[in-house]
């Protein structure tokens, strides 16, 4: 696909733009995918990260893993832990924050979630040069790790408001 610049400031500002309405997209369709598994995205999100972490994890650590908040790890883990799909445990470095691990019946979810994943994703890269795949994936990795940069304060001469 053409794009009218080769200015890589405005490349990227567009590639950002691109990524929030692909996440948007990818959210709802992966809620739509695992509907039939009574799951959502944010829970199968969290049951991978566990799995792949191959311990239990506190709300920190899990929240740390998939890039989002405390607040917003432990109310994935909360629901998780009603249904069934993981149990909380005694966490020997801090009493008040659990260790959540998968049950046997998370590990099936996870497992049934997977497959209805691989699918999709085979469907979505029929046709789709592994090169450019993996270029893009490259960008996006390099991209994620300058986010961890400090932002700039604004533009050379501006105020800040108080």
């Amino acid at each position: 696909m053409a794009h009218p610049t080769d200015d890589p400031a405005r490349l990227v500002s567009t590639l950002m733009q691109a990524v929030q309405r692909l996440s948007s997209r990818l959210l709802a369709r992966g809620d739509a995918l695992l509907e039939p598994l009574e799951l959502n995205s944010a829970r199968w999100q969290a049951l991978g990260a566990i799995s792949q972490a191959g311990r239990p994890l506190s709300a920190p650590q899990l929240a740390e893993a998939v890039g989002v908040t405390r607040q917003g790890a432990q109310k994935q883990l909360h629901l998780l832990a009603r249904e069934g799909l993981v149990a909380a445990a005694a966490n020997p470095r801090h009493q008040r924050s659990p260790l959540y691990g998968l049950t046997a019946a998370g590990r099936r979810q996870l497992t049934a979630a997977t497959a209805l994943h691989e699918a999709w994703t085979a469907r979505l890269a029929a046709g789709l040069p592994a090169a450019e795949l993996a270029d893009a994936l490259g960008v996006l990795e390099a991209l994620h790790a300058r986010l961890a940069d400090a932002l700039p304060r604004g533009p050379a001469g501006a105020t800040a408001r108080r």
